[in-house]
């Protein structure tokens, strides 16, 4: 008689329990599907802004590589005006007009402004006067603008290229905690205490919720 009772609740208890597992299960089973769609999401953002980085890193490279040929070209039309100066100066000194004006036609066309706004000041008998045309404030020197322009995209791109390098390593350390949640959701699984391989999934879940709430801040690539 006391068999015949104690079986419908023999019953009732193995049914709840593979109720309980079969429930354990399909978390874990939610769990790892969750997890495996953000990690295959941090994994191509981190690809993504990895990318981007090296496209940006390319891309300044190219402008200082601009900026330098510029620099080069600069330096080269400062002392061909220097030069082409002197020699005007030279003849000037010696009373030669005739290659003074062959000197004078030979100035580049952004140095004549600078010149003529120098000898306004009548530099040769004005003490006050600056040493010469390049010092005025009309001189201007188009490739070293350039030049400066250059180096200053190359900068931005470059920081550009820093911050997206920024992005790439946040995902990849969001990949890693989606890791940590694979493992343990795994490791669960191996427990036979349903309070232990609970314990575990629940923390398995805390982290899956973190990581997906940094996935939902971070910029996209």
């Amino acid at each position: 008689l006391a068999l015949h009772d104690a079986l419908p609740i023999l019953v009732a208890h193995e049914q709840h329990g593979n109720r309980r597992e079969g429930l354990l299960e399909i978390t874990e089973a939610i769990l790892l599907a969750v997890v495996a769609i953000a990690t295959a999401w941090s994994g191509y953002q981190t690809g993504k802004w990895d990318g981007h980085q090296a496209s940006l890193y390319s891309l300044a490279n190219k402008y200082r590589v601009e900026a330098d040929t510029a620099n080069t070209l600069s330096g080269q039309q400062r002392l061909y005006d220097t030069t082409t100066f002197g020699f005007w100066l030279d003849a000037k000194a010696r009373g030669n007009e005739a290659d003074a004006k062959l000197f004078e036609r030979r100035f580049r066309p952004e140095y004549r402004p600078a010149f003529k706004a120098w000898i306004a000041l009548d530099p040769l008998n004005n003490p006050k006067a600056p040493p010469g045309p390049i010092f005025m404030p009309q001189y201007r020197n188009a490739q070293a603008e350039l030049a400066t322009a250059k180096e200053h995209q190359a900068s931005e791109v470059f920081e550009e290229g820093s911050h997206a390098r920024e992005q790439g390593d946040r995902y990849l350390r969001n990949t890693v905690l989606l890791a940590t949640v694979l493992f343990l959701t795994a490791l669960a699984q191996k427990f036979k205490l349903h309070s232990v391989r609970l314990g575990v999934l629940v923390l398995c879940g805390v982290l899956l919720v973190i990581a997906l709430f940094f996935i939902s801040t971070y910029p996209r690539a």
